[in-house]
């Protein structure tokens, strides 16, 4: 195969990957919220989401063993 050949399909290539993720890159559009768009039932698109709280996971002893294991392990000492 020629060079020039070969740069024309690795050029119509590159473009054509270029096109191909342009058009599947979407950012949404600017759009005006109203206030009667927002109700208890379905929030506001821009309303931060609160996180649900979770208790502190608390380590037992048999995990602490592993890990103090695991790192002298990785040390060399046995």
């Amino acid at each position: 195969m020629k060079l020039e050949i070969a740069r024309g399909l690795f050029l119509g290539l590159a473009l054509s990957v270029t096109a191909i993720a342009a058009a599947a890159w979407q950012e949404p559009g600017p759009r005006v919220l109203e206030a009667h768009a927002c109700t208890a039932a379905e929030p506001c698109p821009t309303a931060p989401l609160r996180k649900q709280v979770q208790p502190a996971a608390k380590p037992d002893a048999n995990l602490l063993v592993l890990m103090f294991s695991l790192s002298g392990a990785m040390k060399g000492e046995h």
